[in-house]
């Protein structure tokens, strides 16, 4: 199910013993446009620390009920590293991580294929259980400088970005629209403000050519005039398949959408 990125912050984070906090922010990975984190705001419960989740230990989404159930204790959340608040995320507080729960940096099916464990796989994660990083990923992990990890990005930081097509602006990302199962982002959701009497717009990452942390920008390799051209989403209408091959065939985008 595609849902809206920012609907998702505030959701309850519930453990199989109990509640552990609410999401803050996700970070995703730039270059293959997947979450690979959940922030959490553990509030009191932990002394107001924030943790890192991987997607891969959530199950089905209770939207209903604005929760996230996840395949740990809270035993296991309290004992996992901490993480500094407002300092970048770096390769060796992730490695940290992934050594303390043995999960696998590499998860899901986009890595592992059809089969391959995701996110509803079923099996309960514990610390040790999970498959040992290959030795590269250890060793980029332990040469970390204390900096931030260039590829990892905070999903809430690029929303106002100014959106620039191949010959001009054309508006600004306003949220993501992300896959709940799957954890990857299919669309950016962008405002056209005055330039298209502030209609919205689905972009894929198929279509951007750049992201420019510094300018907080988001360039498109595609024109002006095949934005306006392309298929009108209705923000109150569910995408269904119909949609997707119609914006992908429109762009000439890979895949259907999902």
């Amino acid at each position: 199910m595609l849902v809206v990125a920012a609907a998702l912050k505030g959701y309850e984070i519930e453990t199989i013993d109990g509640s552990i906090g609410t999401v803050k922010t996700f970070l995703f990975d730039n270059l293959s446009w997947k979450i690979r984190w959940l922030v959490v705001e553990t509030g009191s419960w932990l002394s107001e620390r924030q943790v890192l989740l991987q997607p891969s230990v959530i199950g089905t989404a209770d939207h209903s009920r604005r929760v996230l159930p996840v395949r740990l204790t809270k035993a296991q959340v309290e004992a996992s590293p901490d993480i500094a608040r407002d300092l970048p995320v770096t390769m060796q507080m992730q490695g940290d991580i992934y050594d303390y729960y043995g999960w696998d940096p590499y998860w899901g099916p986009d890595y592992y294929g059809p089969g391959g464990f995701g996110p509803d796989d079923g099996r309960m994660f514990t610390p040790g259980n999970g498959y040992p990083l290959e030795s590269s990923v250890r060793e980029a992990m332990a040469m970390g400088d204390g900096e931030g990890d260039p590829h990892l990005r905070d999903m809430a930081a690029i929303v106002g970005y100014h959106i620039h097509a191949t010959d001009g602006g054309i508006g600004h990302v306003e949220n993501f629209l992300l896959d709940d199962i799957s954890w990857a982002i299919h669309y950016m959701i962008m405002d056209t403000s005055n330039w298209w009497m502030g209609k919205h717009v689905l972009i894929s990452p198929y279509a951007v050519s750049e992201i420019s942390w510094d300018d907080q920008q988001v360039r498109l390799n595609t024109t002006r005039e095949r934005v306006k051209a392309s298929p009108v989403w209705d923000p109150l209408k569910e995408i269904d398949r119909v949609y997707a091959r119609s914006l992908h065939g429109h762009y000439g985008w890979p895949g259907s959408g999902w």
